[in-house]
């Protein structure tokens, strides 16, 4: 990772306005960061016209610069203390627990916290931007632990975790491996950097931790989509459903964007297909098949919205008090709350669920012995179970889902003394999202094993050549189950077979 990351063309943070698009590339293709020359003006004016400020107003209390944190604000610290505040916040607010945060994750955090810095209104030094810059091209990944933030003051806990190393303290991913920080520190001649006021505030008081969790979820959740339509079309196939229901006619007068691209998918996947034009069809198809545009569709807009929460979330200033040195104010608010993220991670459970509810609900329709099928779609039914059982792991996979759709957002605890009495919970909202987006996963694996296995009862006709050419490369990976066998496998090799590729290949 280092060498590329040193090879790629840089990626000039503050550059230009932050887009989830612009993030999804920088990680993809490896770019390495460069603080561009606007954002280093901008950090140094900030940082300059605090030290000013705080050296001509010593009397004024500045939340977190000269005073104490959350119920404690109103403790002056003296001036000759405010160094060792920043590392004091860092060490006692560094209470993560649970399982550590996947690598993939962590790099996100430094670049979202990268950009929110760049912006000029949190005081930072240079120094220590470029530093969080250092550690994110040289792939030198803190761990971070993904229990313990509330969304409120920001992810107070993970972010120390976060920040730990830029001290030499706390632990990081380097090569392969889990490493004191100050070893790594030290094989790079680094120095630990010298938090000088308001900096430890600054880098613990944000929403990266939620934020990250909310770029990788809408990326995977727009893969998961585009995986639900094509598999929910062989489906069609298998099940030898009707295709009115897709016609554009009928999307056209009720034109929700999300339900007319999902018809549209549909129509296209299936185009040529043999099976969707024979004239043996039942007038109307089970909801699961004749409603797939206006579910998926409905949770395709959500998925527009929840997007364009996050791209407003990774182009902002979450820290508190921000900085204004045009205006000669420094401000606090309320940045840091998760709120808008928080009611965002619910609503997109909710969605994401709903697409792995109607496919579980095409698998058992498959399984029924309809259209000419075989019962479990297996010969013999009765010795053998055939696909009996993989509806059984899908229903509880999505009645699990349904108890993970319980939203984080409804609930706040108290805390600091009653002075943060209303948190979000954001960051429990982000990281149960990304479990239903695992399960989803695991469920349309399940739909795809069962109707590829369905649409082997449909030879000799054939189907679309993007279903043909997906079936064909599948049964490399998981062979036509003519006796019973051990489905876990199958079920795993299918889950590995939709993570390895994207329906794009397939429409070549």
């Amino acid at each position: 990772m280092i060498e590329v990351l040193e090879k790629q063309e840089a990626y000039r943070v503050g550059e230009m306005p932050v887009t989830l698009e612009r993030i999804y590339r920088v990680v993809s293709e490896g770019k390495r960061l460069e603080l561009s020359s606007a954002a280093i003006e901008r950090i140094q004016q900030c940082r300059a016209y605090l030290d000013d400020k705080i050296y001509k107003d010593e009397a004024a209390l500045y939340y977190g610069i000269n005073t104490g944190f959350g119920y404690l604000q109103q403790v002056r610290i003296d001036r000759n203390e405010i160094q060792q505040l920043q590392y004091n916040l860092l060490q006692s607010h560094a209470c993560g627990v649970g399982e550590k945060v996947p690598k993939e994750l962590v790099r996100l955090m430094l670049l979202t916290k990268i950009e929110s810095l760049s912006r000029g209104h949190s005081g930072v030094q240079l120094e220590t931007v470029q530093r969080l810059v250092d550690f994110y091209n040289h792939d030198v990944l803190p761990v971070v632990y993904n229990q313990g933030s509330l969304g409120a003051s920001g992810d107070l806990s993970p972010l120390s975790h976060l920040s730990l190393p830029l001290i030499g303290m706390g632990e990081v991913y380097f090569e392969g491996k889990v490493c004191p920080s100050a070893q790594v520190l030290e094989q790079f001649g680094w120095q630990p950097v010298t938090l000088r006021s308001k900096e430890g505030l600054s880098l613990i008081n944000g929403t990266q931790f939620m934020l990250s969790y909310g770029v990788h979820i809408t990326q995977r959740a727009e893969a998961l989509f585009r995986w639900a339509d094509l598999i929910a079309a062989i489906s069609v196939d298998g099940f030898n459903g009707n295709l009115q229901p897709f016609n554009a006619l009928i999307h056209r007068i009720r034109a929700h964007e999300g339900q007319v691209d999902t018809a549209a998918s549909l129509r296209h996947y299936l185009e040529g297909s043999e099976i969707a034009q024979s004239k043996e069809k039942q007038v109307q198809d089970p909801y699961s098949f004749r409603c797939i545009p206006q579910v998926h569709g409905a949770s395709k807009d959500t998925l527009a919205f929840v997007k364009g929460t996050f791209e407003r979330e990774a182009d902002s200033v979450t820290d508190n008090p921000n900085i204004f040195p045009d205006e000669d104010e420094i401000l606090s608010g309320g940045n840091f709350h998760g709120q808008p993220l928080a009611l965002a991670f619910d609503y997109l459970a909710i969605a994401m669920a709903e697409i792995g509810s109607i496919s579980e609900r095409r698998t058992y329709q498959l399984l029924s012995g309809q259209r000419g099928l075989p019962l479990f779609l297996v010969d013999d039914p009765g010795l053998h179970s055939g696909l009996m059982i993989p509806q059984y792991t899908a229903a509880s996979v999505v009645s699990e889902n349904k108890q993970l759709c319980t939203p984080a957002s409804v609930d706040s605890i108290v805390s600091s003394n009653g002075q943060e009495d209303h948190v979000s919970m954001g960051a429990n909202g982000a990281t149960k999202c990304l479990r239903v987006l695992d399960n989803l996963e695991k469920i349309l694996a399940i739909e795809l094993l069962t109707a590829a296995q369905a649409l082997e009862f449909r030879r000799p006709a054939r189907s679309s050549e993007i279903v043909e050419r997906l079936i064909g490369v599948y049964r490399d990976h998981v062979s036509f189950n003519a006796q019973d066998r051990v489905l876990s496998v199958d079920i795993k090799n299918t889950i590995k077979f939709l993570r390895d590729r994207s329906v794009e290949e397939f429409e070549k």
